[in-house]
């Protein structure tokens, strides 16, 4: 059944036509923000150690990068650290997730690629708990609700089982258009040989091989590093900027607008706006290439064709909606905002006026 713009009870996960408003707002509050109720936590000690791990290789590895590797293991570092980042943003986010443009064959292979090599789950698997956090944001059954904490919604969820309402509601997100993809299939049917190749081994093969960079070097820099980087790059988007920030699109809802989280997360600290209009395919109204690397990945590849189809929001709905729901720290809309330069108007030049009579 297609959802209706009057009648839906969708909560703008995926499309435009998903929103209960015109302008992507709700007018139906069908998961209200709440605060948390308190649980006992159940401790996953594997989790807990191999993140503890990880975080320590990734702290060595900093300093081996500082102190010991090859400037082209540094820059290679930094090669995979926008890689897998994109696999992330513009793969698993913008057009898996939210379906907020197209890709033909060959970038729905290269951003799984990249997907793989940032090894946060399959695409199906990141997107079905995506989609649970947009649909129930701040409740229970979202899987890093910020009322927790920042400590919780940065990598807690992940060193815990999952609250039972996670589990229930993301049963009955719709997954069948991901679960179609063969690409997707494959990456799923296949993660645990194709991660460790494309997160770990490659990354350390090829320092190695190319420039004679030591096993050590190329392993903690190139791999641990930089996963651990783009993990915690991702995380700040589910904490800080769901807890610091602005809100001119919509002072009822926790998201923020956080230009820090951006810049480390490739253009995803929007997130105010994002979670406002989600089907929007640059998360954020100015698409400011850059504060968001990957709103230029994406559009690259549209010049190419590979891309097609983006989904944008426009500047009459936007204008609604700060002006409805904004905190009113949202720029000025044009000539004669309240919040227009005096200086700037007095002095500005108008030309092809109408005389006062004709007026």
């Amino acid at each position: 059944m297609t959802p209706n713009a009057a009648t839906s009870e969708y909560t703008g996960v995926l499309n435009e036509h998903d929103a209960e408003t015109i302008d992507g707002g709700l007018t139906n509050d069908i998961a209200p923000l709440k605060e948390f109720k308190e649980r006992k936590f159940s401790l996953v000690w594997r989790s807990i150690i191999i993140f503890a791990y990880t975080h320590m290789a990734a702290v060595y590895g900093l300093w081996l990068m500082i102190t010991a590797a090859k400037f082209y293991t540094f820059l290679f570092a930094v090669v995979l650290y926008l890689a897998s980042g994109w696999g992330i943003t513009a793969g698993a986010h913008r057009l898996w997730a939210h379906r907020s443009y197209k890709a033909k064959l060959p970038l729905r292979i290269l951003l799984t690629i990249f997907n793989t090599m940032a090894f946060q789950d399959s695409v199906i698997q990141w997107a079905r708990d995506h989609r649970v956090h947009h649909k129930y944001s701040e409740t229970d059954a979202d899987p890093h609700n910020a009322t927790r904490g920042f400590f919780f919604s940065h990598v807690g969820w992940l060193l815990c089982r999952k609250h039972p309402d996670v589990i229930e509601k993301g049963k009955g997100i719709d997954l069948s258009d991901l679960t179609s993809d063969p690409v997707l299939a494959f990456q799923k049917k296949h993660y645990l040989i194709l991660m460790p190749l494309a997160c770990f081994v490659f990354p350390t093969i090829v320092p190695m091989y190319f420039w004679g960079e030591s096993f050590q070097n190329a392993f903690f820099v190139a791999a641990m590093f930089r996963w651990t980087f783009v993990l915690n790059a991702t995380w700040l988007v589910n904490s800080a900027a769901h807890l610091w920030g602005q809100r001119p699109y919509d002072i009822n809802i926790n998201p923020s607008e956080n230009p820090s989280v951006a810049v480390f997360a490739l253009g995803e600290g929007w997130h105010n706006y994002h979670h406002v209009f989600p089907w929007d395919y640059k998360t954020a109204e100015l698409g400011n290439y850059g504060m968001n690397f990957t709103t230029a990945f994406i559009d690259f590849f549209a010049n190419i064709g590979w891309a097609y189809d983006l989904k944008t929001v426009s500047t009459e709905i936007i204008k609604t909606r700060v002006q409805r729901t904004g905190d009113g720290s949202h720029n000025i809309w044009g000539w004669g905002d309240k919040d227009q330069d005096e200086v700037e108007r007095k002095h500005a030049t108008i030309t092809n006026q109408l005389n006062s009579k004709r007026q």
